[in-house]
């Protein structure tokens, strides 16, 4: 759910942005992206090379950032980064 005034709107875009940029990190990733689909109040993000990895590696490196995270997500879905 999304803060309703602009300053805490901004920090919780902030928090996003270094969640994405953390799991790239993570999954050693030089480019990613992120969405957010409000509607459902899921959080997208794509991660370079995330293909290489099988389902139970990304679950083992993501679960423990992802077990901590504080900012009110239905899902959070790791996808691979695709070039539009």
């Amino acid at each position: 759910m999304e803060p309703n005034n602009e300053s805490q709107y901004q920090a919780w875009l902030e928090d996003v942005e270094f969640l994405a940029k953390t799991l790239a990190e993570l999954f050693e990733s030089n480019q990613y992206r992120f969405n957010l689909d409000e509607t459902h109040n899921k959080l997208f993000v794509q991660l370079e090379g995330l293909e290489q990895y099988s389902d139970e590696e990304i679950i083992e490196i993501a679960e423990p950032l992802l077990s901590e995270l504080d900012l009110d997500f239905e899902d959070v879905v790791l996808v691979p980064l695709t070039r539009t």
